[in-house]
């Protein structure tokens, strides 16, 4: 690198007022020259003054900086043309700070903070690298001057900047902004006039602010206290308070900064009724049911936030303004909702062909309040190598409860696996409270009834004859479900517990009974800053009736992206004589996987293990295994999934490799 090189400073203008000058002169009466009175014309008091000669001052350019004024003694050399071509050549230069790295007081969130304001605003960098000598200089500058402001916002009011440019070997120039940060400004004083009207809520609404004396005074963390304090005033019942601007008293003495900030609590309010200005979604009664709060509860701005959220969440309405009223009472204040309605109606569909599969074609109509309140129908209908079905479905969200739904199904299906041949009428209905990525709950349940009709096809596994009996099932399946993970799709810790049971009562020559219960547990420990350790156990069991007895589409089954990777659906487990799938009548899977994530990407391998018994418990042994390579894009709304799995101790009939494709993670 080449020694330092002093660049032209342009001028700098800086406008701090402009004064408007007016000069009055009073008319006095003067005698024209002998012989010249003709000639003057009648003045008239009301006309405009005549242009006063050299009175125009042009803008300064700034590549006149150099060139010599005209003073009537010797001028300075005026540049040569080849100084002049130089100076409005474009050079490509690059830009760095010094001096921020490794500063006392200066956490890395702060320092990361300042540059990524820095890149954002600098007017070197909106040069995209590229500027004459004088267009960079002033970019310099300026830039001097946005730093020196984002040191201050950061506590350090006594920053020094300084700009050094010089030429590097790659023929670019090199912008250096020098930065002495000098001492960090604290807290001396937290000062909050006004605060005494909110009572016995004044010290917890100090805590709020999360502002100590001592603290750094830094601009970001004392608008946030700002903000903190106005949610907290909202949280607490006053729905009309008000937060003054901060203003700050420096100390450069010192280096201290006293803060004030007026406040206005108000009373607190309770909460009236609900009012809704437009009544073609919702009712207020129904409104009342998706909120959390009720009338005479304390006003709680975070609850107005739920409520909100959660009439998004019906995917019924498109925007939400919701907002306090004041009453006759001054104590009480009317919620006013405002819905404006979201399109009602969904049409989608769906192609595809899977190797194990064949080919899908999907597609479904669906009104999402064809009945009244959030009574969404859905007509869908497949048509496929493997499956064939035409289906009704109704969800009633919210039903009578926030997060209850009301579920009923009929279904018209065919589906031909390597394990059976079934053609069904199912109708169903049930009772559940849901979870969502919006609100994760803990618990979870469901209970309902169902009835089927069917005529299945499957062999004689002793022998492999064809076979075909008809059946009517009747069942009563229920859930419970613990949630103790961080995140629905892409948990890195804690734990979940589920179980099913389902009582069935069975027509097939003659009536018959047994019970079907599945329990499914799985969990999830951080190790390090990027790799998540995740297990999974499947125990199920038939209980009251043999395999043989029970309808071939009720059994067991295993392998698959949700069961043991590396196999195919169904290809774990008894088989007949023909080496098709049988089901059993239990179940034992066990997954372990290390989820390493990498910025946007992640890398899974992964070992399954499992098997299907015939005996009504499983008894664990000649456990099928499964391991692979999972890759992981993970989005905003979750992780894409694509693991690649091949059979362990793999058989004659098994594939060498299964690949499955989903959203969130296996388990």
């Amino acid at each position: 690198m080449s020694a330092p090189r002093t660049l032209p400073r342009a001028p700098s203008i800086i406008l701090g007022a402009m004064m408007c000058v007016s000069v009055a002169a009073q008319a006095q009466p003067v005698a024209p020259p002998a012989g010249d009175q003709a000639a003057l014309p009648d003045l008239d008091p009301s006309s405009e003054m005549a242009p006063l000669p050299d009175m125009e001052v042009a803008w300064p350019d700034p590549l006149d900086a150099a060139e010599p004024a005209e003073t009537g003694t010797a001028a300075t050399p005026t540049p040569t043309e080849a100084q002049a071509a130089d100076s409005q050549a474009d050079r490509r230069y690059r830009v760095a700070i010094d001096g921020l790295s490794g500063q006392e007081g200066l956490p890395p969130e702060t320092e990361t903070s300042i540059r990524t304001r820095f890149r954002t605003l600098s007017a070197l960098e909106e040069g995209k690298g590229a500027g004459n000598t004088a267009q960079i200089d002033r970019r310099a500058r300026q830039d001097e001057a946005l730093l020196e402001q984002l040191m201050r916002a950061a506590g350090f009011y006594d920053a020094d900047i300084t700009t050094r440019i010089e030429d590097e070997s790659t023929g670019r120039l090199a912008v250096t902004l020098n930065v002495e940060p000098g001492a960090l400004y604290t807290l001396s004083a937290i000062d909050l006039p006004g605060i005494e009207q909110a009572g016995g809520d004044g010290d917890e609404l100090r805590r709020a602010l999360g502002l100590e004396v001592g603290g750094p005074a830094d601009s970001d963390r004392i608008a946030a206290g700002q903000a903190a304090l106005k949610a907290e005033l909202g949280r607490k019942g006053f729905v009309f308070a008000k937060v003054g601007d901060p203003k700050l008293t420096v100390d450069h003495d010192e280096h201290h900064v006293a803060l004030a900030m007026q406040v206005d609590s108000g009373r607190a309010q309770r909460i009236g009724n609900i009012v809704i200005e437009d009544r073609k979604l919702f009712s207020a009664k129904h409104l009342g049911r998706i909120a959390r709060f009720r009338s005479g509860d304390v006003y709680d701005a975070a609850k107005m936030d739920d409520f909100r959220r959660a009439l998004i969440q019906t995917s019924l309405v498109s925007s939400v303004t919701i907002k306090p009223v004041a009453t006759a009472n001054p104590e009480v204040v009317d919620i006013a909702v405002k819905l404006e309605p979201a399109p009602p109606r969904t049409i989608s569909g769906a192609i595809g062909y899977g190797t194990g599969e064949g080919y899908r074609l999907e597609a479904s109509w669906q009104h999402r309040n064809l009945i009244r309140p959030e009574g969404g129908v859905t007509f869908r209908g497949v048509l496929g190598t493997q499956e064939q079905s035409l289906g009704a479905v109704l969800r009633r969200n919210n039903y009578k409860a926030r997060d209850r739904v009301l579920t009923g199904q009929l279904l018209f299906s065919h589906l031909q696996e390597n394990a059976f041949e079934a053609r069904s009428v199912t109708l169903a209905a049930g009772l559940e409270r849901q979870t969502n990525i919006i609100w994760q709950k803990k618990w979870t349940w469901s209970y309902g009834a169902e009835l089927t009709a069917s005529k299945e096809d499957d062999t004689v596994k002793a022998t492999g004859a064809p076979r075909r009996r008809q059946y009517l099932t009747g069942a009563l399946p229920s859930s419970l479900s613990y949630d103790g993970s961080d995140d629905l799709l892409n948990p890195s810790r804690g734990y979940r517990l589920a179980a099913r049971v389902s009582p069935e009562l069975s027509l097939q020559g003659s009536a018959f009974g047994y019970v079907k219960a599945q329990v499914d547990g799985s969990t999830y420990l951080p190790v390090g800053g990027r790799t998540v350790i995740a297990g999974r156990a499947r125990l199920g069991s038939i209980i009251g009736a043999s395999a043989e007895r029970i309808a071939p589409t009720r059994r067991f089954y295993a392998g698959g992206g949700g069961s043991v990777r590396g196999f195919g659906y169904q290809k774990i487990g008894p088989i007949d004589v023909n080496g098709d799938p049988a089901g059993g009548r239990s179940l034992a899977e066990f997954s372990i996987e290390a989820r390493v994530r990498f910025g946007d990407f992640g890398v899974v391998p992964f070992l399954d293990a499992g098997n299907l018994y015939s005996a009504k418990l499983p008894t664990f042994r000649n456990l099928r295994y499964g391991a692979g390579l999972g890759v992981r894009y993970y989005t905003s709304f979750g992780p894409i999934r694509v693991d690649v799995g091949t059979p362990i101790d793999r058989r004659k009939g098994d594939s060498r490799v299964a690949i499955y494709v989903s959203l969130g993670q296996a388990f």
